[in-house]
């Protein structure tokens, strides 16, 4: 079965739910608790640290953020963190940033720009750190599951559990992310259209073309979903964001996202926007550099949050 005769006459909610279907054996919601466990008033923002109960399996640490001096509802960011090898960091990457991320970091120029901002800590990084990434792959294979369906699974509920909060405005919701963080980004909006506005940073990866060049290796095994290909192209997942505004920023030597795969994937999105009457909403930009946040990357997607988000 190839993609178009899966996809085509399907609509996109059926889509979605086939989707989800592939991402393996997942949690069935229930009750969202959360704990306050510190709250801190740093320059500018006040920042909560939280345990949250999103898949019934283990509390999931998480930060929480907002402006200090202006009253909400806020406008929310959710900022998916990155992977680089570095199991120890996760969600503290909005915090202290990343060595191939500019400054100052995510919740710095986020709260000044008016926002709510959260992270929570993938399976395997920093305060979910107990088992390897290796290990939960398999482990979650043999139960019938898929490590990256179960870190979609937690962001879509960490989805549930910001729209309860009161100083949250539920219809402005972002999501911002680099690299691992950058798939999620596109990922959590093609399946969550609660998710208005879209930008990723070096994530932009065209499966088909990874194969081709032989660039699989350049990824970490969490990102593998059995059997997705025999059912959806890169392509077709990113189109259930349309007509959603979505910026994609990709470095022209990132050999994690091959710019054959960059120039396919714009091509098909300029033309499923176009489509949809909202051609402005999709930009997809290129610049220098290779597996990292430029300066320019950084100027260009504040602007469209503004103009998308806060406008």
């Amino acid at each position: 079965m190839n993609s178009k005769e899966s996809c085509s006459g399907d609509t996109a909610d059926k889509q979605r739910e086939k989707l989800w279907r592939l991402l393996g054996d997942l949690p069935q919601g229930g009750a969202l608790t959360s704990r306050l466990l510190k709250e801190e008033r740093r320059e500018g923002y006040v920042l909560e640290t939280l345990l949250l109960d999103l898949n019934g399996e283990g509390p999931v640490p998480a930060y929480f953020a907002k402006p200090m001096k202006v009253k909400g509802p806020f406008p929310l960011v959710v900022v998916n963190h990155s992977h680089g090898g570095n199991y120890t960091h996760g969600r503290k990457e909005l915090l202290e940033g990343s060595s191939y991320l500019q400054q100052p970091p995510y919740v710095k120029v986020l709260t000044e720009l008016g926002c709510a901002v959260c992270c929570i800590d993938m399976w395997g990084f920093y305060e979910r750190s107990g088992k390897s990434e290796h290990e939960l792959v398999k482990e979650m294979l043999w139960q019938g599951r898929v490590l990256w369906g179960m870190m979609l699974y937690d962001s879509h509920r960490l989805i549930d559990y910001v729209c309860t909060r009161e100083d949250v405005d539920t219809a402005r919701l972002a999501t911002v992310g680099m690299s691992m963080g950058g798939l999620m980004a596109w990922w959590l909006a093609a399946l969550d259209e609660r998710i208005g506005v879209v930008v990723d940073l070096c994530g932009q990866v065209d499966a088909a073309t990874l194969i081709a060049k032989r660039g699989l290796d350049h990824h970490g095994f969490y990102y593998y979903v059995p059997g997705l290909l025999k059912h959806f192209t890169t392509l077709d997942i990113q189109k259930l964001i349309t007509p959603r505004p979505r910026m994609s920023l990709t470095g022209i030597h990132d050999r994690l996202c091959p710019p054959e795969g960059v120039r396919l994937l714009d091509q098909g999105l300029q033309e499923a926007y176009a489509a949809a009457g909202r051609p402005k909403h999709w930009q997809s930009i290129m610049t220098g550099g290779g597996h990292m946040e430029t300066a320019e990357m950084r100027t260009d997607w504040l602007a469209f949050l503004r103009q998308h988000l806060l406008g």
